[in-house]
């Protein structure tokens, strides 16, 4: 027992110096998105926006992420991921300030600006990530780093609420939007701090010039390149069904929890830090888990674990079930994700990931962009109770077609996990091997047979 946590341990050590300055970065910003998320919408609520409002600002933040994210990817492999990372973050810090009046006009257009700009950044950090680790050390170093971000969440979820209404109380700030005004003014300082950050990074432009000269063909529309058009449709299908479930509710849980709970804004965040620190814990021991049962079975299997969580945490008239149903599946389906990208990663070149990366992001953006309407639709006709439970139903229906077809597609490349595993045994056995290049084609023949 003690020989194998040692192993694991050691697993999730010798990253380079970009990979774990890039941590930092994930911090900083990170906590400005997971406030944001958390909270913002409940904002909307206390200056007094309908719902159907709500979820076409929701849906007009998704709508910008999807036409810029395929841009960004082009533009990141000429320029580099540093590069297009920061201007998102820019263009993040901006809508920040938008929104902080609560003037309808100027809420479409920063939620719209935090919309492209967040997605801009999400489209460059997974390609960063595979670009600065070695193959053996990928699914450790996403789930270090994917469990940093809800880490992260938690604490600032913790700390947010709590300061944010302490805040509006000393200041004589009496209204009920206060907290929430005082919370967006910190989320912004974060923002503006996490573009500072971006800078403590390497310059890649180089570097991907050097990998577009390895390329098997040139790039083409848009400068985007893809090889293997059917395999990019098995990656992405799964994702973008698994969106049109996520987007219709996820935004929307703290309201449905405030509301049939009656809770306050401290309170929502202790619910969400709580599922936070679960999911962390989920993440950090999925990278064992996928090396004993393989990537894709691992990651089947805590997704398919966490649907029955789904009818307690829509169905059940008792908070304490709520917030445990909540944490344990948001634990497990959020588990395989960081496992999913790394694996993602290497069944493409090093100069199409930009672009795979923007699709699944772009068809995230675009589930998130058609199921809020579709929220807003449930809410305007049946009501809160029988909206909200028609949305459990059809999260429910989508996730279970998604974790079915993502076993139907990759059940074959189960075995890749015992090939890593002898990858990594033999690069412990060289002296100086987290200084050997890494290959930048796919991860192995095997892998795409």
């Amino acid at each position: 027992m003690t020989g194998w946590l040692a192993r694991y341990l050691r697993s999730f050590t010798g990253f380079s110096r970009d990979a774990r300055r890039f941590l930092i970065t994930t911090v900083v910003f990170g906590a400005a998105i997971s406030l944001y998320w958390i909270d913002f919408n409940l904002y909307l609520e206390a200056i007094g926006i309908d719902r159907p409002t709500i979820g076409w600002l929701m849906a007009t933040s998704q709508l910008a992420g999807v036409l810029v994210a395929l841009p960004a990817s082009a533009i990141s492999n000429r320029v580099g991921r540093r590069s297009v990372m920061a201007a998102g973050m820019a263009l993040a810090a901006i809508a920040l300030f938008a929104v902080l009046p609560g003037n309808v006009t100027l809420l479409f257009v920063g939620v719209a600006l935090f919309g492209a700009g967040s997605q801009v950044v999400s489209v460059v950090q997974v390609p960063y990530i595979a670009e600065h680790t070695r193959p053996d050390q990928r699914n450790e170093f996403f789930a270090t780093w994917s469990a940093l971000g809800f880490m992260t969440g938690l604490v600032s979820a913790l700390l947010g609420g709590a300061i944010a209404q302490g805040l509006s109380g000393w200041l004589g700030l009496t209204s009920s939007a206060a907290p929430y005004q005082v919370l967006l003014v910190g989320i912004t300082i974060l923002g503006v701090a996490g573009l500072g950050t971006v800078f403590l990074l390497t310059d890649d432009r180089h570097s991907l010039a050097a990998e577009r000269l390895r390329e098997p063909s040139r790039p083409g529309w848009f400068g985007l390149h893809v090889t293997n058009p059917g395999l990019f449709v098995k990656l992405l299908v799964p994702g973008f069904i698994t969106s049109l479930g996520a987007g219709q509710l996820i935004p929307f849980l703290n309201v449905f929890i405030q509301n049939k709970f009656s809770l306050d804004l401290a309170s929502v965040n202790v619910v969400f830090a709580i599922t936070s620190l679960g999911t962390t814990l989920a993440i950090l021991l999925q990278p064992a888990i996928a090396r004993r049962f393989g990537r894709i079975g691992s990651i089947v299997m805590v997704q398919g674990a966490s649907i029955p969580f789904l009818v307690v945490l829509g169905f059940s008239p008792l908070l304490w079930t709520v917030v445990i149903a909540l944490a344990v599946r948001n634990s497990l389906m959020n588990a395989g994700s960081p496992i999913f990208d790394a694996f993602a990663m290497e069944k493409v070149w090093a100069g199409e990931r930009a672009t795979l990366s923007a699709l699944m992001t772009l068809l995230w953006a675009l589930g998130w962009t058609v199921a809020p309407i579709y929220y807003g639709m449930l809410q305007a006709t049946l009501g809160f109770t029988a909206g909200y439970a028609v949305d459990f139903v059809t999260i429910i229906v989508l996730y279970t077609i998604s974790t079915s077809l993502l076993w139907k597609w990759f059940r074959g490349t189960d075995h890749i996990a015992a090939l890593d595993a002898q990858l990594s045994a033999a690069i412990d056995s060289v002296p100086d091997a987290a200084e050997v290049a890494v290959a930048e084609g796919p991860a192995s023949l095997i892998e795409h047979a």
